[in-house]
């Protein structure tokens, strides 16, 4: 699955990303907004492992390169979850410093949460901040998410106890103000 949009490609990791991967995420900034299992330092053999992952993942959408001009500039993925939450998944995105304050984190949002309604039936895409990241709240706030529920004392990050932020896009509402519209899936 290849998802084009005007400044970016969302797609498979491939094991050619593995440097840029690696260059990307080794950020202890990106490291301190998302779950321990995203891994600080970020090495080159955590790059490799983690592709390998993703090769053997069959759910489309589930963990996606976002490519800028050809190289990794960060990843996103849609986690569906099961039972009666069938129709849920949640959407987890990060970016390399190098690219952020351009809009290409809200621009990849936007596009997989289209394909999520569209392509998937997802009902619901979901997204949790910890509320420290007021950038990545901002983010969601501009792909058309509403901030549903302060979860307070919800996460521990790097020793610090805070409340998670739960931000979310229902089918009906479209995508960004607008209803999801199939000719613009790529």
């Amino acid at each position: 699955m290849i998802l084009e949009t005007p400044s970016l490609t969302l797609r498979p990791f491939t094991p050619a990303d593995a440097d840029a991967l690696a260059r990307a995420a080794n950020d202890r900034r990106i490291w301190a907004n998302l779950r321990d299992r995203f891994p600080h330092p970020y090495t080159r053999a955590d790059a490799e492992g983690w592709i390998a992952f993703c090769a053997g993942r069959p759910e489309p959408g589930e963990n996606l390169a976002i490519a800028v001009a050809g190289e990794v500039a960060g990843g996103i993925g849609l986690e569906r979850f099961g039972d009666v939450h069938r129709n849920t998944a949640e959407i987890g995105y990060w970016l390399g410093a190098a690219y952020w304050g351009r809009g290409l984190a809200t621009e990849a949002v936007v596009a997989l949460t289209r394909y999520g309604f569209e392509a998937l039936g997802l009902e619901r895409i979901q997204a949790p901040v910890f509320d420290w990241n007021v950038a990545s709240a901002r983010v969601l706030e501009k792909a058309g998410y509403t901030l549903e529920a302060r979860m307070r004392r919800h996460v521990v990050k790097d020793g610090r106890l805070a409340d998670a932020l739960l931000y979310a896009r229902i089918r009906e509402e479209g995508v960004a103000g607008e209803p999801p519209s199939r000719h613009e899936l790529a």
